[in-house]
């Protein structure tokens, strides 16, 4: 079997090109791995829910029984300790959950904060 000259070269090139193309794409390409996208649908997911869920715990704190003393604790509050008030009155559980979601009690504190 007879190899042409030019194949080594060929190979070197081609193998060259898709490192680069490998950079290029994974750098500047917007190229992510199987992992990396899952993460970042993840994140976005819980952020979708939280968005969702805002008005439910806007509503819990206008039709609580505890709401005037929550909400003064929360004015009261420095912004690092808002979540945790939420997250202790209740209004971050969603139904049917035992814990409170604390993507939602930072959404809630937030939209609570502007009101």
């Amino acid at each position: 079997m007879h190899i042409p000259v030019w194949t080594k070269p060929a190979l070197y090139g081609a193998a060259a090109g898709a490192i680069a193309l490998a950079i290029v794409g994974f750098n500047w390409g917007g190229w992510v791995t199987g992992g990396s996208a899952q993460e970042m649908a993840s994140t976005q997911s819980a952020s979708d829910v939280a968005t969702a869920l805002t008005p439910y715990c806007v509503q819990q704190s206008t039709s609580a029984a505890n709401r005037v003393t929550v909400l003064a604790d929360l004015k009261e509050a420095s912004t690092y300790s808002r979540r945790g008030i939420i997250e202790k009155s209740g209004w971050a559980t969603p139904l049917g959950a035992e814990d409170p979601n604390r993507d939602l009690a930072n959404a809630c504190a937030l939209a609570l904060a502007d009101a």
